[in-house]
């Protein structure tokens, strides 16, 4: 589900899903809003957001690895970050 909700910067059209036809309009395509799970382009939709995310609150990413974030506080304490995500 981590997928469903990116934003989309182009785009992409697809067919009426199979029970979903609007009858008498079979020949027409859906717009899409949102990226679905599956679509070659939802892991780096939803990395683009995920990182957006950290960055507001806070956190860099490193450059040796661009799935470790730091935050790092006024005490010289700091939360390290690693994202894994099986789909990536």
């Amino acid at each position: 589900t981590a997928f469903l909700h990116g934003n989309l910067e182009e785009e992409i059209y697809m067919e009426q899903p199979k029970g979903f036809e609007v009858k008498g309009k079979e020949n027409l395509v859906c717009k899409l809003k949102k990226s679905l799970y599956g679509l070659k382009q939802a892991p780096r939709q939803w990395n683009k957001k995920f990182n957006s995310f950290m960055a507001s609150n806070g956190y860099k990413r490193t450059h040796a690895d661009s799935c470790v974030y730091i935050k790092q506080f006024s005490g010289g304490t700091f939360i390290i970050l690693l994202l894994y995500v099986d789909d990536m």
